[in-house]
């Protein structure tokens, strides 16, 4: 396994302005710095209002630093997520950095299994293979068969996080995004998180997580990340 870092975050900033405030700033982190190789799951550390989500968010793209880098390996180079053309997040997204959080954001309507099958699907996996290893995990995540044709739209958050887990981990991601992957589940089926998460660090992927359950958190993390450090005073 490669030691060379998946993802390089450099000098990284964040300020919110308040256009609607008269453009009130508030500064949330400088010049953080963090580089997390294969196999290792970082999970960032501190105290609510820190800046972990808004961390989380800028490394995926959602927001856009005030200044800093986000540089992914993808496809045998880095990419700076903060400077790439929409096509290129969007690719690397698809192919090379995946995100779980706690909830869930798909088009309505579609059947829960169509839902996991996509991310194969869309990465060439043929459609028998891709139904099997999407039918073979949504029954280690414990989800009753009889949903698997139904939209997740009226499942319970429990079920709809399991399916959403499902999606992120059917496919052998690089580097994924973990915010709060175990929210809304019960203990038999936050052990089956857990497995899931040290099989894929096992297979060399690199992880960035917030976990508020320190159980979850002590069993996949290999250190953990003080945000705080990098607070900008307001």
């Amino acid at each position: 396994m490669s030691s060379e870092p998946l993802i390089v975050v450099e000098d990284l900033a964040k300020t919110f302005v308040l256009h609607n405030a008269e453009s009130a700033a508030i500064p949330v982190f400088e010049r953080l710095r963090l580089e997390v190789g294969p196999g290792e799951c970082v999970v960032l550390a501190g105290e609510s209002g820190v800046g972990k989500s808004t961390l989380m968010r800028s490394i995926y793209g959602n927001y856009l630093p005030t200044a800093g880098a986000v540089r992914v390996r993808h496809d045998g180079a880095y990419v700076d997520i903060t400077t790439a053309e929409p096509h290129q997040v969007l690719d690397i997204r698809r192919r090379t950095l995946g995100y779980v959080s706690q909830f869930l954001r798909v088009i309505p309507r579609i059947p829960t299994l169509q839902l996991v099958m996509e991310p194969l699907l869309e990465n060439g996996v043929a459609e028998e293979e891709a139904r099997e290893r999407a039918e073979a995990l949504l029954a280690a995540l414990r989800l009753p068969k009889a949903h698997w044709d139904l939209p997740p739209a009226t499942f319970s958050g429990g079920e709809q996080q399991r399916v959403n887990i499902a999606r992120s981990f059917i496919r052998n991601y690089p580097v994924l995004l973990l915010d709060e992957p175990t929210a809304s589940l019960d203990a038999e089926n936050r052990a089956i998180v857990v497995e899931l998460i040290r099989q894929a660090l096992a297979g060399g992927a690199a992880m960035i997580g917030i976990f508020h359950d320190h159980d979850v958190r002590d069993a996949v993390a290999t250190r953990l990340f003080p945000v705080a450090q990098f607070k900008i005073a307001a």
